[in-house]
């Protein structure tokens, strides 16, 4: 669950935190007021793009933050953050260069990680966003997700990759003569290449230590040479200074015991002094002025680098390009031995494979069925008690992929009388929007996402639809938390809990500001949805009905 929303320099929002409940929490006011930017910041804190123009004037940086249940992190989230208990927060910076910065809770945190966890958080459906059902490859997955067939799909995934990869060998094994002969030329000279550089791990830090050394030996031996003169060697040296010193405050100590301690650290310091001294010493004599060696350190960097454009960017990818190499090799020069083998392989790999096609397909028709009869019913529910919904379900054989062999269509008939259309056909914005949410009520059960957002799917509906609408998504709130935007009031008022955003000016400066209604200021909200530039007397009174109403949603 979403604990609250804090958002700071987001367009027409100052500073704003929207404390959410459990439930159908639905955001309403007037258009422009800045319902939309609510999602949009939400968007933007679970990974989505950001841009510079969302900005407030004047602000330097724009900040989201949001207060999640840490249970509903995946738990390899949760051990990588050290996250123990909620509210976990997520944040997330946009400053004006376009930059942006994220942590979860006080550590830092990739994009990655903050799309990846927006994906297992929230499931967004905006005016636009349903306009996925229109896509095959989304309506098979949909089909996939009710009828759980995640096992099928890991099986039928295995056997793709099993019989894409041996045949992808096949066909290296059937090349032409010609083919095979210049591929083993590339590849002995490949591995002539890697061999002959004696690639070993850690050399390249070896040799970024050394050549600083190298480049600056005569610096070096310079600088040796002159403080191993100044501590020891020259006339006047400090370590003869320094004795004589010593000897001197001995010669007082042994009269006054109070210069002992004096002494005493001149006598310590004497010998730090030639322990320092020593190590110049031995410093100055290894410094090695080598300009033969510094030319072969420098050609074999640039050798590195030159591997590295054809082979990888790190000498653990060029060893691996090189056992890439040395297999490929092996198969071409063994390529006659192997490829009676290999046609073996091939064909019990596709026999597999066409299996678990079949089985998969077998496996969504049942599906198929359950899910046509629930999502009728809640067609019927949502105004459209006489459309048809069928999902046709076609396999095409040596069509393989990760996915199996089907092709999937949803068809739909809105009115009676009219034929079966694919989905993606349908003209009525109204009608695809009650489409989707029949499909997200039939799923709720195996959509494990916790919160739903919809902005605006309302749209194009009105009446008694609106209030089986509003009724369908406040019983999706039962068992996840459900955010909507609308301007329907027969859906806000079915809410758990309802937010309104009011626009303002305020020094010249225009403000979003987002209030939660109770009471009268609820039922003079609604009765402003209902029409009319303010409340009145019957507005109120339809108000009021359209809430005690809702106590059935």
């Amino acid at each position: 669950m979403l604990r609250s929303l804090t958002i700071k320099n987001f367009a027409v929002i100052d500073e704003q935190t929207l404390t959410l409940s459990e439930g159908l929490n639905a955001l309403t006011g007037e258009t422009g007021a800045g319902k939309s930017i609510l999602i949009e910041a939400l968007g933007f804190l679970l990974g989505a793009r950001g841009s510079s123009s969302w900005l407030r004037a004047g602000a330097q940086r724009l900040e989201v933050i949001g207060a999640f249940d840490q249970e509903d992190f995946p738990k390899e989230i949760r051990a990588q953050f050290k996250i123990m208990q909620s509210p976990v927060l997520l944040r997330r910076e946009l400053d004006v260069s376009g930059k942006t910065r994220a942590w979860i809770n006080s550590q830092g945190a990739p994009l990655s990680i903050l799309s990846a966890l927006g994906n297992v958080l929230v499931d967004f459906h905006g005016q636009h966003e349903h306009q996925t059902l229109l896509q095959s490859s989304i309506q098979l997955e949909l089909l996939d997700r009710f009828g759980d067939l995640q096992t099928e799909l890991k099986e039928t995934a295995a056997a793709y990759e099993a019989w894409s990869s041996l045949r992808a060998e096949s066909g290296q094994a059937k090349m032409s003569d010609e083919e095979r002969r210049l591929r083993i030329e590339t590849c002995r000279f490949q591995l002539q290449e890697l061999n002959e550089a004696n690639l070993r791990i850690g050399e390249e830090e070896e040799l970024e230590a050394a050549l600083p050394l190298l480049k600056n030996a005569e610096r070096l031996k310079i600088s040796a040479d002159a403080a191993y003169e100044l501590l020891y060697e020259q006339e006047g040296s400090i370590s003869a200074g320094l004795f004589k010193v010593e000897r001197a405050v001995g010669e007082l100590s042994k009269i006054d015991a109070g210069m002992k301690p004096s002494y005493e650290q001149l006598e310590a310091a004497r010998l730090s002094l030639e322990d320092v001294t020593r190590a110049i010493g031995v410093y100055r004599d290894h410094v090695e002025i080598n300009p033969g060696k510094l030319d072969a350190i420098l050609a074999r960097q640039e050798h590195l680098s030159r591997l590295k454009k054809k082979y990888g960017l790190t000498i653990a990818d060029m060893l691996a390009a090189r056992e890439r190499v040395a297999a490929e090799f092996d198969r071409l020069e063994n390529s006659s031995q192997r490829q009676d083998r290999l046609e073996a392989e091939l064909k019990a790999a596709a026999e597999n494979l066409e299996t678990a096609c079949s089985r998969i397909h077998k496996a969504r028709l049942k599906a198929a069925a359950g899910l046509e009869r629930k999502l009728l019913k809640e067609l019927k529910v949502l105004g459209m008690p006489q459309a048809r919904f069928s999902v046709s379900l076609e396999m095409e054989e040596g069509s393989y992929s990760q996915t199996g062999a089907d092709g999937a269509e949803f068809m739909l008939a809105a009115n009676p009388g009219e034929s079966l259309k694919p989905v993606k056909d349908i003209a009525s914005g109204g009608e695809l929007s009650r489409v989707m949410l029949a499909l997200k009520t039939v799923l709720a059960q195996a959509d494990r996402v916790p919160i739903l957002v919809f902005d605006e799917v309302d749209a194009g509906i009105g009446g008694i639809v609106a209030r089986a609408v509003g009724r369908k998504l406040s019983a999706l709130g039962e068992s996840r938390q459900v955010l909507c935007v609308t301007h329907l009031p027969q859906v806000a008022c079915c809410a758990h809990n309802h937010y309104q955003v009011v626009k303002e000016v305020d020094k010249g400066r225009t403000l979003a500001r987002v209030e939660r209604l109770d009471g009268s200021k609820r039922l003079d909200a609604l009765a402003l949805m209902l029409g009319g530039r303010q409340a009145t007397a019957a507005s109120r009174k339809h108000a009021q009905e359209l809430l005690e109403s809702s106590l059935a949603c």
